[in-house]
């Protein structure tokens, strides 16, 4: 049986009034375990978060308002912990026996003022002989350059191999230097057969590449046997002046279209498709940076030289869907490339000759013409009598670089700027403020 207890004498004011006084104490204990209560002063003893290293600011760091969803998925403890905050004072890691070290680059930058941003070209051989790893890895690594410091924040060793980069660029070869590049396609790559007493073979990375050293005797005694062959075309030769660590950049390239497709005419009824046009730049881009050493007895190269050729324009006959179910066949082209790389840095003595084969690539089967648009002035390597109209012959293409001394004595031209010479276009040349892309190192 069930008691039922009635308390008639029970006010209604009674009952609300405990209410009123257990309110808070609810609300209180929905708070944060780390939350001052009202009227504390702020956070308890033995809680502060001050960092030794890290400083903020608390005035300078918005309020985070989280939503209800965040503030459900994790304490609320943590929500500020992702905030940014600004620091008022650092300190690097040194754990490695890190070190700050700034470097002089006056001495090398103050005599190319035509020359924008030259600081970069040190930065680019500091990671060529380093690699990038070391500056984005353990242990912590600062490299940055200005026209006027090098700065460089690491290990000993790390410090060593950057100095002597650095000597070679401020205490190396101020003057511009003349380089010899040579381009050479032989129909049989069985020249080997004469020239391989004359030469030793040298390291090469890059997949059918080889590489090849000779003394500047035997590159001459070289290249008149190649004269007595009827299947040798000296394709071009030519003289440039490098500034130490500097990049030349050298570009021939020429287009080629093609009708690539046809497309449904959208603006009006007839005609019922137009023909879509597209462009193929083929052609070379050859860039290199040579670096002397301090003594002048080994040249460091780095040679980037891309490839792309339209070996043909295959013709594809594809039908049109067109009104009264009466299909029209049109044609299209379908271009047939042939692309070659070589991304690779080469060291070698400066009394030797460097040669390298490229490989055997497509060769012109059409009748020679001097020039890229039928003149008589000679394109950069012979450019026109490179890019074949077909595919019916090979070639073994040769490249021969040689150092050959200060440019004031070895060229007739002027140093005062790049040269230049016919059919021979520096890149960028038509737009000098386009960004200059130094691509992988």
């Amino acid at each position: 049986m069930k008691l039922k207890v009635l308390c008639p004498s029970t006010s209604p004011l009674l009952l609300f009034f405990p209410a009123i006084l257990f309110f808070p104490v609810s609300l209180f204990a929905q708070l944060p375990a780390n939350t001052p209560a009202p009227g504390t002063g702020g956070e308890q003893p033995g809680t502060s978060r001050t960092s030794p290293i890290v400083q903020t600011n608390p005035s300078a760091v918005p309020p985070s308002i989280p939503s209800l969803e965040s503030s459900a998925a994790q304490p609320s403890s943590n929500l500020n912990n992702n905030v940014p905050k600004p620091l008022s004072r650092m300190e690097l890691p040194n754990s490695s026996g890190q070190y700050w070290v700034e470097y002089n680059l006056t001495p090398y930058t103050q005599n190319l003022k035509n020359i924008e941003r030259p600081q970069q070209a040190i930065i680019d051989w500091i990671i060529r002989e380093t690699g990038s790893d070391v500056w984005f890895n353990e242990p912590m690594g600062i490299l940055n350059a200005d026209r006027t410091t090098l700065r460089v924040y690491h290990n000993a060793a790390m410090q060593k191999t950057v100095a002597q980069i650095y000597e070679r660029f401020v205490n190396g070869f101020t003057e511009p230097q003349a380089y010899s590049l040579r381009l050479i396609t032989v129909g049989n790559p069985n020249w080997r057969n004469k020239a391989t007493s004359l030469m030793r073979s040298a390291t090469a990375q890059t997949p059918g590449v080889q590489a090849w050293l000779m003394p500047k005797e035997n590159g001459a005694i070289f290249i008149s046997q190649l004269r007595t062959r009827s299947d040798v075309r000296e394709m071009q030769a030519i003289d440039i002046a490098m500034v130490n660590g500097q990049s030349q950049a050298l570009e021939q390239l020429r287009s080629r279209n093609y009708l690539r497709e046809y497309q449904a005419n959208t603006t009006a009824t007839w005609p019922p498709y137009t023909p879509v046009s597209n462009e193929i730049r083929e052609g070379y881009k050859l860039n290199v940076s040579p670096l002397m050493s301090l003594d002048g007895k080994s040249v460091d190269l780095m040679l980037k030289c891309d490839i792309d050729q339209v070996e043909r324009l295959n013709s594809v006959m594809i039908d049109l869907p067109m009104p009264m179910n009466q299909p029209q066949s049109v044609q299209i082209d379908v271009p047939q490339l042939v692309s070659w790389r070589l991304h690779e840095r080469f060291r070698w003595p400066s009394d030797q000759v460097l040669l390298l084969s490229c490989g055997v690539v497509a060769a012109p089967a059409a009748q020679v013409n001097n020039t890229l648009l039928g003149g008589t002035t000679p394109a950069l390597f012979g450019l026109n009598r490179i890019l074949p109209a077909s595919a019916s012959q090979r070639t073994d293409a040769l490249l021969m670089i040689e150092y050959r001394g200060p440019a004031s004595t070895q060229l007739n031209q002027s140093i005062a700027g790049p040269i230049t010479a016919p059919g021979l276009f520096p890149a960028n040349a038509n737009n000098a403020a386009a960004p200059v892309s130094r691509g992988r190192y």
